[in-house]
């Protein structure tokens, strides 16, 4: 009789459930796989609120950035790194792993004329500027297709008209231009005398210096933009060296040797908008 009532009892405790996490509770490991599957096959770096856009649930900033510092952490010691740029975040190859990857593209870099480069220099430096304030630096005229192929390139754009007559244009760097440096802010823009590291350092071999320089194609660059005439005023731009030169010549306001001057081609198309 009392083993009777011992197995009732037994029978009619309570089953111990595991507790169910509600459909829409938060895991962060999922999050931090979904994150880091979108940063690795994107190109592009991606936002906090392109990469919000990725999950149902809503996701502060805050809770955002620690997973990918956390996930930035998963890849200590690799190859690749998470950082972040201007317009967000992105995976790149390290600096110290650059010299490998250059393997896989053994051709001669591209040579450009060296305006092309003092171009870009005053305007990261110097901007705001209108096209009037460069050639008052260099001492020469700039060519309009120079301009142009800074603009194609998404590393310049117009942000506004001074107001003088004539109401000339006043052109600034973009984000992209941050982006291809790996740097942030214009703040972290390095001292003139740094730039042509910098520019060396660039691990991403599609997003750097040398891609941003890469021909669209002979005819829409222009070949003035390129090798030009003379072939002494030319630079390899992977090299860096000579884009250490022309900014050099901004911080100082040197004025170029007039044999520099630019003219632009007749019958060159401008250089087509790059997708």
């Amino acid at each position: 009789m009392e083993e009777n009532t011992v197995e009732n009892n037994q029978e009619s405790a309570p089953e111990v459930v595991p507790e169910i996490a509600p459909e829409n509770a938060l895991d962060l490991a999922h999050v931090k796989y979904v994150l880091e599957t979108a940063l690795l096959v994107t190109q592009e770096p991606m936002s906090l609120n392109e990469l919000k856009k990725l999950f149902d649930q809503k996701l502060d900033n805050d809770t955002l950035r620690n997973v990918l510092d956390d996930l930035r952490g998963d890849w200590e010691g690799r190859g690749v790194e998470l950082v972040t740029v201007a317009s967000g975040w992105r995976f790149r190859a390290r600096p110290e792993s650059q010299k490998f990857l250059d393997r896989l593209s053994p051709e001669k870099p591209p040579k450009y004329s060296r305006a092309v480069l003092e171009t870009l220099a005053i305007i990261a430096y110097k901007q705001p500027v209108t096209r009037g304030d460069i050639e008052d630096i260099r001492g020469v005229t700039v060519s309009p297709g120079i301009l142009k192929a800074l603009e194609a390139r998404g590393w310049i754009d117009v942000i506004g008209h001074r107001e003088v007559p004539g109401r000339p244009e006043i052109f600034a760097t973009t984000k992209s231009f941050l982006d291809d440096l790996n740097l942030r802010s214009l703040e972290e823009l390095p001292p003139l005398s740094e730039l042509g590291n910098l520019v060396e350092q660039s691990p991403n071999t599609e997003i750097n210096l040398d891609a941003a320089f890469a021909p669209v194609d002979s005819v829409s660059m222009g070949e003035g933009l390129m090798e030009g005439d003379d072939a002494e005023d030319t630079v390899d731009v992977q090299a860096g060296a000579e884009l250490v030169e022309a900014a050099e010549a901004v911080e100082t306001d040197a004025v170029s040797d007039p044999s520099e001057q630019e003219v632009e081609e007749p019958g060159v198309p401008p250089p087509a908008q790059l997708h």
